[in-house]
């Protein structure tokens, strides 16, 4: 879909895959060629001045059209997302709502204006021992942007998810990857926004998706030289392949690439004693909901070895060995499950706790628990790595002080939970100091799973968590990924952007000589 045309000149064919009945859809999709990806491209390159020039008005109104073409899609949007990720219709209903609603937000983020970071610093001519210049400073858009849909959310990290949200409302035009598992729910979505285009009266070429079930076409987008930047959602193994090739560009761009973690859970001694089992049934739900399938799993649950953890381990092995199997949302992601299952129980010094039938049919899978010390994590880094899937691995620590040398050791992580009250949070205060330079939201007697859309959320982390730490691609913030700061000095009133026009003509909040205000200079 280049723009509002259709093309399918190539000759790679594919099908969707239904992950339950391991059955193939009708329909055919066609992989784009590099003609079609550079077309699509070049015409987001040509749209780019016309779009950034319309009003942040006119881009909230267009959001939100696509908001309204998205729930008009109806019941057909549900029902083939349901045949191409076995995902349930009440799972799919509450993402597509997350989805509209994101697109919402953003539109209240434009018209509000604060992400704009405007800022006037007004001349002193007769400043000692030289004069200031008039100089002002916003955020402007980058130019086109790829996006890839993740594979474990169809709707709300895929086509018109947070990425294509958010560089939209940036004023940059998109080129979505689409993902292979989904290609038809892609589809769709894609239609609605092209059909919110034309509503919206914007500019042909801002939106543009390809398919592909090969790297070749991925990668021909991310070489583009006309792209500014990245938004990925996925693996560290496909993060890290775009990342270096972006680098390794002529001109290298910015990459923001999402690519999971193990989101460590520290269950502090007064917590695992007053509330244990209640921490065990909610530690079950979060690391087996969508069948573990979350960047945000909870995939490492660490706490001192005592009597209070024996009990613990039991009873979360117990739920989870009495828990229903789930499916999968691939055999490739099945899988690499089960061969990290197996290189878990090939460990010395670890124990599967919960089995269950490692040869269900189809893309079916159980609960998996293991159970190690922290003498055996320590020596052996590869416990560390992400298990994508329903498993989450016990830690039984020697103390506090093995628990924090744990959290020194560990990599990037887009989250860390702590369960504890008053007192374990008083004693355990150098373990929350050193999360805090390991992830990128930290929880307090909760659960990972579940990532609210609002202002002061961050879902990143440092690498290998992410590609850049200092961003988040969940919230309103996650648009400065698609802007950056220019600076206009000594400019005459009728030629700034109204952002910086004295007057303040779009009413929004500015920093002038240091001070916020609304007021005209």
């Amino acid at each position: 879909m280049l723009g509002s045309h259709t093309s399918g000149i190539g000759q790679k064919r594919f099908k969707a895959i239904n992950p339950a009945t391991l059955g193939e859809l009708d329909t055919e999709f066609i992989e784009a060629r590099p003609e079609e990806i550079d077309r699509a491209v070049t015409m987001a390159s040509e749209a780019f001045d016309a779009f950034r020039e319309r009003s942040y008005i006119d881009r909230a109104s267009f959001l939100e059209a696509i908001a309204d073409e998205i729930m008009e899609t109806g019941d057909s949007l549900i029902e083939r997302c349901t045949e191409e990720t076995a995902l349930p219709e009440a799972r799919l209903t509450g993402e597509r709502m997350r989805t509209v609603n994101q697109l919402k937000l953003f539109a209240s983020v434009l018209r509000e204006g604060t992400w704009l970071d405007a800022r006037i610093d007004t001349a002193i001519p007769d400043r000692q021992p030289a004069p200031r210049p008039d100089i002002r400073q916003m955020q402007v858009a980058l130019g086109p942007i790829g996006i890839f849909g993740a594979s474990n959310f169809p709707l709300a990290f895929s086509v018109a998810g947070g990425d294509t949200t958010s560089a939209l409302a940036a004023g940059c035009p998109v080129i979505v990857k689409a993902h292979p598992l989904h290609p038809g729910t892609s589809e769709l979505v894609a239609r609605a926004i092209i059909q919110a285009i034309k509503k919206s009266d914007m500019p042909d070429g801002i939106f543009s998706m390809i398919h592909g079930a090969s790297k070749e076409v991925g990668m021909a987008l991310v070489n583009h030289p006309e792209l500014r930047a990245i938004g990925f959602t996925g693996s560290f193994k496909g993060g890290k392949a775009i990342f270096d090739a972006a680098n390794a560009r002529n001109v290298p761009i910015p990459v923001f690439a999402e690519m999971g973690s193990v989101n460590p859970v520290f269950i502090l001694p007064n917590a695992m004693k007053e509330r244990g089992e209640s921490i065990a049934q909610g530690m079950l739900q979060s690391f087996t909901l969508g069948t573990g399938q979350f960047c945000t799993n909870p995939g490492l649950t660490i706490s001192n070895a005592s009597k209070d953890t024996d009990g613990f381990i039991k009873k979360i092995g117990e739920l989870a060995s009495d828990s229903a199997p789930g499916t999968m949302l691939s055999g490739e992601i099945k899988s690499n499950f089960m061969d990290w299952v197996w290189r878990l129980n090939s460990h010395d010094g670890v124990d599967q706790l919960a089995s269950g039938e490692d040869t269900l049919e189809g893309n079916k899978v159980k609960a998996k628990l293991f159970n190690t010390t922290g003498e055996v994590f320590m020596k052996n880094p590869d416990l560390a790595e992400e298990v994508f899937g329903p498993s989450t691995t016990m830690v039984s620590t020697s103390g506090r002080q093995e628990m924090i040398n744990m959290a020194k050791k560990m990599d990037g992580h887009l989250t860390a939970t702590i369960h504890g009250n008053e007192q374990d949070m008083e004693e355990y205060r150098d373990l929350i100091r050193v999360l805090e330079l390991k992830v990128g939201r930290l929880i307090f007697n909760g659960y990972p799973t579940g990532v609210e859309v609002c202002h002061s959320m961050v879902h990143g982390g440092p690498f290998p968590a992410t590609t850049a730490s200092q961003s988040t691609s969940v919230g309103t913030a996650a648009i400065k990924r698609f802007s950056r700061p220019i600076c206009y000095q000594d400019f005459t009133q009728t030629t700034l952007p109204d952002a910086l026009k004295d007057e303040n003509p779009l009413g929004i909040w500015r920093m002038i000589n240091g001070k916020m205000t609304r007021d005209p200079v």
